[in-house]
């Protein structure tokens, strides 16, 4: 008897998410037997960025959960959350219960930033600084914020995250979803100069126009920034008019610069042409930051001038991007942190094809762009997958159906929460934040979110 084509998808983000879309709205999907699909999750709950990556006064981005609901509704998918990769279950038990595995875990960690001083106390990626803000279980529950000012280094939407999140007040985040530990956390918050820095010009900054506006709409977060830093090149101008987004978060900027400070509590500067070259400290502490002066060279690029500046702070966040966790059982390529892959398929140091095995989103192309674009990556991907199986190139899975994954599990010793388990703590988070007349207040511990979602 025909049986559906059974997909394992690891990582329920946004990424494995529109994988599983896309393999839905397939024409094998619409024919008999169709697509069964099975996300795989380390977390207990499913959405990954959405949940743990994007800062809780963004409910705009977070409403994308209301999207990937629709998906995840379907009765062809089934949710394995709480499982690790790796640990609960290899790419060998995976073969062996599925026609083909779509890896999509992201990425969560800091890229590295080679300068001397990153190692001092006070230092701190801000991979680690969101994900103790959005709660993620596997992170510390305190956050040492005392610190008045403060550097954040790089120029993206990340940095912005992290330069908002420390020059807004803790009753200013208090209605998003923000766990209580956090909110006291940042009750305790001493920062009152916030400063970014980029190493290149505004045209060349990564931000995003909504989010650079965002900053301005506080009432406590003054941004101040220095008319010498507008400056452009040909290279500038012309990246400025053939990208609308650059040119618009130009303008704003050059709005910002020529506008008097105003009395807002909190300063939140935003340096251009400024390269960090050093962290430094005293007593294995921060207790500054040096960078130098950088200049256009025509093309956009900027060179170093070699003048350098001290600037008093007590704690700098590195907001350079992420970096994936190497896969076990996958190649990996080092110096992007990807799965090296052609259209989705991942590829062996000999240049083959790695049989049935296919990736998507960062795991594939690298942390850069917007959440939505991962969808491109997701539609390649399945299209090169589905190509595989009408070609027969798929391999026969030992165990191929739906119970035998449970039963291995189960044999595991392993705790999975399900898509009714994540209904069951949802609704568990929206009870928290009733009475407080919150939408939600998120729950941090793992056990207490196995607990709410009946694992």
């Amino acid at each position: 008897m025909p049986r559906p084509l059974r997909v394992a998808i690891v990582g329920a983000g946004p990424a494995g998410i529109y994988a599983a879309d896309a393999l839905l709205k397939s024409e094998v999907a619409a024919a008999e037997p169709g697509v069964s699909i099975d996300l795989f999750e380390r977390m207990p709950a499913p959405f990954g960025l959405i949940r743990y990556g994007v800062a809780p006064d963004h409910p705009r981005i977070k409403g994308i959960i209301t999207a990937l609901h629709q998906v995840l509704d379907k009765p062809q998918i089934r949710l394995f959350g709480n499982v690790d990769y790796g640990t609960d279950i290899t790419l060998d038990d995976l073969r062996a219960f599925y026609d083909a595995v779509i890896f999509s875990t992201g990425a969560t960690a800091d890229r590295a930033l080679d300068i001397p001083g990153v190692e001092l106390d006070g230092s701190h990626g801000a991979a680690d600084f969101v994900s103790w803000y959005d709660g993620h279980p596997d992170w510390p529950r305190t956050w040492s914020l005392e610190a008045e000012k403060v550097a954040v280094l790089g120029v993206g939407n990340v940095a912005l995250d992290v330069a908002r999140i420390l020059a807004k007040t803790a009753e200013e985040l208090l209605p998003t979803e923000i766990p209580p530990n956090v909110h006291e956390g940042l009750k305790a918050n001493r920062a009152k100069e916030i400063h970014v820095f980029g190493r290149r010009g505004p045209a060349q900054a990564k931000f995003s126009p909504m989010e650079l506006r965002e900053l301005d709409h506080s009432p406590t977060i003054e941004v101040i920034v220095d008319p010498e830093d507008i400056d452009y090149d040909a290279g500038s101008i012309e990246t400025r008019r053939g990208n609308k987004q650059a040119d618009m978060v130009a303008k704003t900027l050059e709005n910002w610069a020529i506008r008097d400070v105003g009395e807002r509590p909190h300063k939140l500067f935003l340096h251009f042409f400024e390269s960090p070259s050093e962290i430094l400290g005293e007593d294995g502490k921060v207790v500054g930051l040096r960078t130098e002066r950088t200049e256009l060279d025509g093309t956009g690029n900027v060179k170093g001038t070699g003048e350098f500046k001290d600037w008093d702070v007590t704690a700098v966040y590195r907001a350079v991007g992420y970096l994936s966790d190497e896969l076990p059982k996958l190649p990996w390529d080092v110096a992007s942190g990807t799965v090296p892959d052609a259209g989705g398929r991942v590829i062996e140091e000999s240049g083959e094809h790695l049989d049935s095995t296919y990736v998507t989103g960062w795991i594939r192309r690298g942390p850069v762009g917007l959440i939505g674009h991962t969808k491109g990556d997701a539609n390649e991907t399945v299209a090169n997958l589905l190509a595989d199986y009408a070609a027969d190139r798929l391999q026969t899975p030992a165990s191929p159906e739906p119970e035998a994954v449970e039963g291995f599990l189960s044999g595991r010793g392993v705790r999975w929460t399900t898509w009714d388990g994540w209904y069951r703590l949802d609704a568990a988070e929206k009870a928290l934040g009733e009475p407080q007349g919150r939408e939600r207040v998120k729950i941090v511990e793992r056990e207490d979110m196995l607990k709410a979602s009946g694992a």
